[in-house]
């Protein structure tokens, strides 16, 4: 009943095929059986703490102080590359430039209020109204100062707009430039890499 008709031994010439195992009909491949999901998870994972703690915070220390080094150095010379990214692009170095080449009441601040505060104090000891009039005097300083500083805004947003274009100007420019006309030049940083006078084109 369940035999094979004698039409299916004739066309097979009376020899039964062979069985063929699962792993030869398989196509040649990696030659290794696919690992289950809990073994390439277990395989993937890394410890999330080192194991030795103390080598890997001394390591990132030494990277840290390293990236210190070559940024310092970078904003002494002026090679952008590794200057920190606040500081990267032309925009950024064309306002620099401007701020340096030009002369500010911002950059005479410190020796100027510590000059007026010792007068004070000389003064205090004269008359009340000539401590008075040294304390009005730095007032104007100042006053004058955060003229000047917006003047020089003024003048530098014109001239960044002309050359880059309004959408350029990236966010805190203002506050860049401001900050940099507050300080003495010889503390800049990065170090000014034109003279007074010499003004970007």
């Amino acid at each position: 009943m369940f035999g094979r008709s004698k039409d299916d031994q004739a066309l097979t010439g009376g020899i039964s095929p062979e069985p063929v195992s699962p792993a030869a009909s398989a196509e040649p491949g990696k030659g290794r059986p696919t690992p289950k999901r809990k073994q390439a998870e277990a395989a993937n994972k890394r410890p999330l703490v080192p194991n030795d703690r103390k080598a890997a915070a001394k390591s990132a220390k030494a990277q840290a102080r390293a990236q210190r080094e070559r940024e310092f150095a970078a904003m002494q010379s002026g090679d952008e590359r590794y200057m920190p990214a606040k500081d990267r692009g032309p925009v950024r170095r064309y306002i620099r430039d401007y701020v340096d080449a030009r002369w500010s009441l911002g950059e005479f601040f410190l020796p100027a209020a510590l000059g007026l505060i010792v007068l004070q104090m000389v003064l205090a000891g004269v008359s009340a109204e000539a401590s008075v009039l040294a304390l009005v005097l730095l007032y104007t300083f100042v006053l004058a100062m955060i003229v000047d500083g917006f003047i020089m805004w003024r003048g530098l947003k014109k001239r960044l707009v002309a050359k880059f274009g309004e959408e350029a100007i990236p966010k805190g420019a203002t506050m860049y430039a401001v900050l940099r006309v507050f300080q003495l030049r010889p503390s800049r940083l990065p170090k000014p890499q034109v003279k007074h006078g010499q003004r970007p084109s």
